[in-house]
C-alpha cells in the first residue's frame, strides 16, 4: 500500500483554526495560512475508519480508556524509540499544554523559577506566567551554520534554590533540532545536581528525519527516569489534534504521586470515546503511513530550502532535523518585525508565525508550516518566490 499526499481536502468551511482566525490574526482572508502546527494533509483512513466503526454502536457515553489503547502506545514507543514503561505509568491528557500546567503546579510553588530554552513554543512562557511562576530564559546558542545548541554555562549561571523545573522541547519547536545523547546528558547532569524536575515535551518525536534519532529524555538513565515527566501523543504525527488526546508518562513513584495530586484537581476524566479508538488505530496501523509522510514532508522542506538558497541574501532556512516547521532567518531583508510580517501577509499572501512570539531571540525570524499537500507546497513556494522577486 502507498499513500498519496499530492492533494488534500479543503478546510475553509470546517472551523479549522488556521482558516477561521485569518481575519483576526492577519486582517485579511486573502492569505494561505501556514502558521498553527497542524497539517493540511488528510488524517489517515485507518483512523477515520476506526471512528466510523465505533459509531455503528448507537450510544456514545462515558467510557474508560481501555488497556488496549495504552498497550498500542507502549508497543509504538518501544519499537520506534526504545522507550519501555508500564501502563500504570501513563496518565490521560487532552493536550501537552494542559499536562504542562499540571506539572508546573505539581513541582513548583507560586514565585518559583522555571527554565525555558528560547526561542520556544509560546505556551511554554504562558503556562509559567499564568501559574504565577517566574520565567528563566536559557537561550539557545545560534551557531555559525544556522543551527542551534544548548548553552550549558548560561543554564548553570541562572539556577538558584528557587529553580524547580525545566521545560524541555525535544525535538525542538521552532528550531527543528533533534538533541543528541551527549547534549541531553549535559542537561540531565545539571538538573540532577540542582534537584530540578524535567518536563519533556516530545510531541514531535515521530517526525524526525534520517539519519537523526530521537532519544526520549527518560531513557538516558535510571536517574533520568527519576526526574522526568514525558508528554507524547498522536496529534502531530497523524494530524489528530481535533481528537484532543495525548498522554503523560511518569515512571518514578514519588513524581507520580505529586503529579496526581495536581492532576485530580483538573478532572481530566477519561477523555472522548471516539478519541480512544482513533488513538489506538493510529498507533496500531501507522507505521507505513508515517514513513511515507516523513518522505513527503522532507521533500516539501527541500523545495523551500531550494528557494531560500536562490534568495540567500534575504532568507536563510535553519537546517531541519525534525518537525514540519521551517524556521526562517529573514534578518537579511533588513526589515523591522512589523514590516517583515507585513511582507509575508501583503506581498507573499502567506500567514506565518512571527518569530518574536517565540521570544526575543526570534526577532527577524518567521515560522512556516510546510505540512501541506504537494499541490499546496508548490503554491506556497510560487507565492513566496514571486514576492521576493518583486522586492528586488
Amino acid at each position: 500500500m502507498s499513500y498519496d499526499f499530492r492533494e488534500s481536502a479543503c478546510r475553509k468551511d470546517t472551523n479549522a483554526e488556521k482558516y477561521t482566525l485569518r481575519q483576526s490574526l492577519f486582517n485579511t482572508q486573502n492569505i494561505m495560512p501556514v502558521w498553527v502546527a497542524d497539517m493540511d494533509i488528510d488524517t489517515p483512513n485507518f483512523v477515520l475508519d476506526a471512528v466510523k466503526k465505533r459509531l455503528e454502536h448507537p450510544i456514545v457515553g462515558y467510557e474508560e480508556v481501555p488497556n488496549s489503547v495504552w498497550r498500542a502506545q507502549l508497543d509504538w514507543m518501544k519499537n520506534h524509540h526504545g522507550f519501555e514503561y508500564k501502563i500504570q505509568d501513563v496518565f490521560y491528557s487532552h493536550s501537552v499544554v494542559a499536562s504542562m500546567g499540571v506539572a508546573i503546579n505539581a513541582f513548583s510553588e507560586v514565585g518559583d523559577k522555571i527554565i525555558v530554552q528560547t526561542p520556544v513554543y509560546p505556551p511554554f512562557f504562558q503556562s509559567i506566567i499564568n501559574n504565577d511562576r517566574v520565567v528563566i530564559k536559557n537561550s539557545l546558542k545560534l551557531d555559525k551554520d544556522g543551527s542551534y545548541s544548548f548553552d550549558i554555562n548560561d543554564l548553570k549561571s541562572k539556577i538558584d534554590k528557587d529553580t524547580k523545573l525545566l521545560l524541555l522541547c525535544s525535538p525542538h519547536n521552532p528550531v527543528g533540532r533533534v538533541w543528541r545523547r551527549e547534549e541531553l546528558e549535559e542537561i540531565l547532569k545539571v538538573c540532577i545536581e540542582n534537584n530540578i524536575v524535567v518536563f519533556s515535551d516530545e510531541i514531535h518525536s515521530d517526525l524526525v528525519y534520517a539519519p537523526n534519532k530521537h532519544i526520549p529524555f527518560a531513557t538516558l538513565s535510571q536517574e533520568a527516569k527519576n526526574i522526568t515527566i514525558t508528554a507524547v501523543g498522536v496529534g502531530k504525527t497523524f494530524n489528530m489534534a481535533g481528537f484532543a488526546m495525548s498522554s503523560v508518562i511518569i515512571e518514578n513513584e514519588d513524581l507520580k504521586k505529586r503529579f496526581f495530586k495536581s492532576y485530580k484537581h483538573v478532572h481530566f476524566a477519561e477523555g472522548s470515546t471516539l478519541s480512544h479508538v482513533a488513538f489506538e488505530s493510529a498507533y496500531t496501523n501507522g507505521d507505513l503511513w508515517l514513513r511515507e509522510l516523513r518522505e513527503h514532508l522532507f521533500n516539501n522542506y527541500k523545495l523551500l530550502e531550494s528557494l531560500c538558497l536562490k534568495f540567500s541574501d534575504d532568507i536563510k532556512i535553519t537546517p531541519i532535523e525534525a518537525t514540519y516547521l521551517a524556521w526562517l532567518d529573514c534578518r537579511g531583508m533588513g526589515l523591522s518585525n512589523k514590516k517583515l510580517r507585513g511582507f509575508f501577509i501583503k506581498e507573499a499572501k502567506l500567514g506565518l508565525n512571527a518569530g518574536l512570539s517565540f521570544g526575543r531571540e526570534g526577532s527577524g525570524f518567521m515560522r512556516l508550516n510546510f505540512a501541506v499537500s504537494s499541490a499546496k507546497m508548490s503554491q506556497i513556494v510560487l507565492q513566496l518566490e514571486s514576492a521576493l522577486k518583486n522586492r528586488k
